[in-house]
């Protein structure tokens, strides 16, 4: 797999509406079964959203930015965003039973 951390910072008042359409994101992913993705979503106390996604070991592009649901999340993030997007690859050094059965918060 190929991981990226996507972080940035959401406006206050933006804040319900970028967990609203993560929530939107997440459910066409359930609905649709999108192979060759693992996608993960932290909210910080702070404001700021960070994306852990992965993708499988090849030249196509990430599934993710086809599903409509990603579409209508992009399309007004910059008036969302406080912060600029930062985008970074990354990799599993370690990982100890994490989020293998983590709820989303309500």
């Amino acid at each position: 797999m190929n991981y990226a951390v996507v972080r940035y910072g959401v406006k206050a008042a933006g804040v319900a509406e970028n967990r609203a359409l993560i929530a939107k994101v997440f459910q066409e992913l359930e609905e649709s079964a999108t192979e060759g993705l693992q996608y993960l979503v932290l909210e910080l106390d702070d404001g700021e959203f960070v994306h852990i996604v992965g993708t499988l070991d090849s030249d196509e592009a990430s599934p993710l930015p086809r599903l409509a649901a990603f579409k209508a999340f992009t399309e007004n993030h910059a008036d969302r965003r406080s912060t600029a997007i930062i985008r970074s690859p990354a990799r599993i050094v370690g990982n100890h039973r994490m989020l293998a059965a983590a709820e989303p918060a309500t």
